[in-house]
């Protein structure tokens, strides 16, 4: 099977196409290299250089290496910053998505996975989350993945397309060859380590007065190899209709927790200094996986926080600068 990865490039889409290529498929990634990284695409996948913002581009990449699927990571991803540049945000991810999804129309293409995101439940009436929760996006990034989701759903009513969402929360972790490298970070595991390799002084708690075991805002962790297997998985069961799946660890682990175990796997003191509450910011967001662990047999293969975060400290190790070496 020849599976075109948009962002294959980014964090994420580099580890699925690492395991795409390990399962013995034909990958070919299309980037921009604007988040992503050249150093990260694996070296029997082939990689076209090109935005979805260019029709043109698209139509050709997909005319000329004829996918059977394309899964599309590519977008604009950051909470944060889409509050900022909310039109940026919306714009360019719901745009590009569907000039995608119309060439893919166009090209006889109608197998998609879509990259989602545990953004489009900004205020979750239960927790863990189930794919049965209401949908009220806390950010313009969270409105853009919803947008993608109701314009797969028209098409595959319309024209047939096979499509699978999966809604993630947080990916963490690396595989021997790849990892997560932002400029500038974000996420709190690869900031926490940036302390042990002297990158940084101390890393700062924003509120520690949750109504959580410590304090302390708890999050569902899910190591990238897992999140990429459930990608993959998603894609064989196509032929069987539709998917829509809420993927996460099962299990939450709060701020300190995280710094706990770095503190346990980098054997450094990792200082830290708390700061105040961030707006929006709920103590707690786990995921309910149930799900796709019934229908498709889908089971983290490392769910400890200490998996998770020692695979990420040696890949920050070997690459201490990221993929800037």
């Amino acid at each position: 099977m020849k599976i075109l990865v948009t962002g294959g490039a980014g964090y994420i889409g580099s580890v699925t196409v690492e395991q795409l290529v390990t399962s013995g498929a034909e990958v070919v990634v299309l980037d921009d290299l604007s988040l992503g990284h050249r150093a990260a695409v694996h070296p029997l996948a082939r990689l076209e250089v090109g935005t979805l913002a260019d029709r043109s581009t698209v139509d050709e990449v997909l005319a000329r290496h004829r996918p059977d699927a394309v899964m599309h990571f590519a977008a604009r991803s950051q909470v944060g910053e889409s509050m900022r540049a909310p039109f940026r945000y919306v714009g360019d991810n719901v745009t590009q998505g569907l000039t995608l999804i119309e060439s893919m129309v166009e090209h006889g293409v109608m197998r998609f996975i879509l990259s989602s995101t545990a953004a489009l439940f900004g205020e979750p009436t239960k927790i863990p989350i189930d794919e049965d929760e209401r949908i009220v996006p806390g950010s313009p990034y969270g409105e853009s993945k919803h947008m993608l989701e109701r314009i797969l759903e028209w098409t595959s009513r319309i024209h047939g397309m096979r499509h699978a969402t999966l809604r993630y929360f947080n990916a963490a972790g690396a595989s021997e060859e790849r990892g997560e490298h932002h400029d500038p970070e974000t996420h709190l595991i690869p900031l926490v380590l940036q302390v042990a390799l002297g990158k940084r002084e101390v890393i700062t708690v924003f509120g520690d007065d949750y109504p959580t075991r410590d304090g302390t805002c708890i999050r569902d962790y899910i190591h990238i190899i897992d999140l990429a297997q459930a990608h993959i998985l998603a894609l064989r069961a196509l032929d069987e209709g539709n998917r829509i799946y809420n993927l996460g660890n099962g299990q939450g682990f709060s701020v300190m927790e995280v710094i706990e175990t770095a503190r346990a796997v980098t054997g450094h003191a990792i200082p830290h200094v708390l700061g105040a509450r961030r707006p929006g910011d709920p103590a707690a967001l786990t995921a309910d996986s149930r799900k796709i662990k019934a229908e498709l047999g889908w089971e983290p293969r490392f769910p400890e926080l200490r998996a998770i975060v020692d695979s990420a400290w040696r890949w920050h190790q070997k690459h201490p600068q990221g993929y800037a070496e």
